[in-house]
């Protein structure tokens, strides 16, 4: 994991003072970092009954959608209020800094799926839980949710405590 964790960036005062923000755009830009990462997102989930994969707008797209493709399901978008033109579900939650919504189209999912949910980073777990809560609102089931990064520190497993969670570095 050494290998992933020289890959990430440590940008100060960004978004606001005090927050050291984990840029992934180096990993990114490696594919063999990239490859490995995603190699290592699946890892637990190979095997396993789920249906589908979904990520959390913008950077779990990134992630989301390369591991949905290695696993050959389906991606889920959920996305920001406004991006999807057909009927949608909808969910507002707490940030570390600030509040947001996330969407997603109301036939996406059902009472039969099994997603595992893919994000870049869990923080304060605010993103994640809300992505949770609209994954189940449309009757499907979170099977795991997996991260590329967890701020240890910032405790939000613990918002997840009902959820398994797999996450490759750990600050």
């Amino acid at each position: 994991m050494q290998r992933l964790k020289d890959k990430i960036r440590d940008i100060p005062d960004f978004p606001k003072p005090g927050i050291i923000f984990k840029d992934i755009t180096p990993l990114v830009k490696d594919p063999a970092a990239l490859r490995l990462s995603v190699h290592q997102l699946i890892q637990p989930f190979l095997g396993r009954d789920i249906t589908a994969v979904a990520g959390m707008e913008a950077r779990g797209f990134i992630f989301g959608s390369l591991v949905a493709w290695e696993l050959n399901l389906p991606f889920i978008p959920l996305r920001k209020p406004g991006k999807l033109p057909y009927d949608a579900q909808s969910v507002s939650y707490d940030l570390e800094y600030g509040s947001a919504s996330l969407e997603i189209h109301s036939d996406a999912l059902d009472k039969n799926d099994r997603v595992l949910l893919i994000d870049d980073l869990l923080a304060t777990g605010g993103t994640a839980k809300a992505s949770c809560e609209l994954i189940e609102q449309l009757g499907a089931t979170v099977e795991a949710l997996a991260f590329v990064i967890e701020l240890d520190f910032l405790k939000g497993r613990e918002l997840l405590s009902s959820y398994e969670i797999h996450s490759l570095l750990h600050y």
